[in-house]
């Protein structure tokens, strides 16, 4: 099992991410990740396999922190358990992150046609494909590429995303599972 949590408010985002990401330890996972807007409106992503102890020496040791962001807990189905499968994955830009729970069936087809686009892919995981998808429809409002990437994903999912091009928002979606 999977876990999402997102945060956005006046406190600082990675402690209270963390916290939540501890609270769905129980759930299982192979490995977890974060990512925040910082103060300097850079998106910044830490991920780490294996405990989420992993994930937090990842941090102590590469502090970073803002007002809003995604973590999430992977339970691996596509792509081996690594830090580089792990969540959030990132578009061609590194302006989108993904976070995703469940099973994109449509994976494949998707990454051929957006590779024939000319994106580039770093992991084996079919949650870079929704990355690479918001990216494709991004002009200036998130939750209008996220509707358009949506209606090319076929499986059962739930995801949050964010966005530097589109700051101060979460735009969370689901098919099946709940967000």
């Amino acid at each position: 099992m999977c876990g999402i949590v997102g945060y956005i408010g006046q406190r600082k985002a990675v402690p209270i991410i963390l916290d939540g990401l501890r609270r769905l330890e129980y759930r299982g996972y192979d490995s977890a990740g974060l990512a925040v807007l910082d103060d300097h409106e850079a998106l910044c992503v830490r991920r780490a396999s294996g405990k989420l102890r992993n994930l937090e020496d990842c941090v102590r040791l590469n502090p970073v922190d803002g007002p809003y962001g995604v973590g999430h807990t992977r339970w691996a189905t596509h792509g081996r358990p690594t830090e580089e499968n792990a969540h959030p994955h990132r578009d061609c830009t590194g302006d989108i992150v993904v976070v995703h729970n469940g099973i994109v069936e449509n994976y494949l087809q998707l990454k051929r046609e957006l590779q024939a686009e000319g994106h580039r892919f770093i992991t084996e995981t079919d949650t870079e494909i929704i990355a690479h998808l918001i990216e494709k429809y991004f002009e200036d409002r998130l939750e209008e590429a996220v509707r358009k990437a949506l209606k090319e994903l076929n499986g059962v999912f739930a995801l949050a995303i964010i966005s530097r091009r589109d700051p101060n928002k979460i735009v969370a979606a689901r098919n099946g599972p709940p967000v």
